[in-house]
């Protein structure tokens, strides 16, 4: 499922040019136009990157992400400015901004800016996540151990992998293309391997594997974890 994408911009021609470059790209595009709704939209949860302008009508961007960071939000934010100065990057940094960029901006720079953020977000993810506990089984990444009813359930490393991957992205329509990169770590025009190993832990995690009701199937996009 491609990563959606608030842009938070008041000047529309702006937003135009960055909706078309952020689509071509593949992601999903959602805007708004001034602080306010800006809070409201990004706090209803869903996106996975909020390209936040600092001059903004009602709060500005600064307040803006000071805001949504105090509500606990943790999407990953990257600011646009027009402001060059050291004090207001490192304002926007302190106030919980993940990165910036300074406009006029290279359009190469940003999109290797967003797309730094969401590996990073992504990765940071998996590697908090130590523990979890869905149906009746519990699972200990740390100890490598998985466990129904107490009783051990041997996985393999890369089934363990993708268990954590894919409980860390619960909620979200992970594609298969997505697992391949992120789990295996390249890229194949096959995918069979990926639907190898959910299978398998279907067949291990489930109590019905061909109704699972976890690691579930979306058709025609990929897989979701439910729990």
């Amino acid at each position: 499922m491609p990563d959606r994408i608030l842009i938070v911009e008041d000047d529309p021609n702006l937003v135009l040019t960055l909706r078309d470059v952020l689509t071509q790209e593949g992601y999903r595009v959602e805007s708004a136009i001034d602080g306010n709704t800006a809070v409201k939209t990004a706090s209803d949860g869903g996106f996975d990157l909020v390209l936040l302008d600092v001059v903004l009508p009602g709060q500005d961007g600064f307040a803006v992400c000071a805001e949504l960071r105090q509500s606990g939000i943790n999407t990953p934010i990257l600011l646009l400015t027009a402001r060059a100065g050291t004090l207001d990057k490192v304002l926007g940094l302190r106030l919980g901004a993940d990165d910036y960029v300074t406009k006029p901006f290279d359009v190469r720079e940003l999109l290797a800016r967003i797309q730094a953020l969401l590996r990073r977000a992504r990765s940071e993810g998996v590697a908090s996540l130590n523990k979890y506990e869905f149906g009746r089984i519990s699972v200990d990444f740390l100890k490598a151990r998985v466990a129904r009813d107490g009783r051990p359930i041997g996985l393999s490393w890369k089934e363990l992998h993708l268990l954590r991957y894919l409980i860390a992205r619960r909620g979200a329509i992970l594609s298969r293309e997505e697992l391949l990169s992120e789990v295996w770590g390249y890229r194949s025009t096959s995918t069979r391997t990926v639907d190898m190993h959910v299978a398998n832990l279907r067949h291990k995690l489930e109590d019905d594997p061909e109704e699972p009701h976890y690691i579930v199937t979306v058709r025609g996009q990929g897989y979701m974890f439910r729990g």
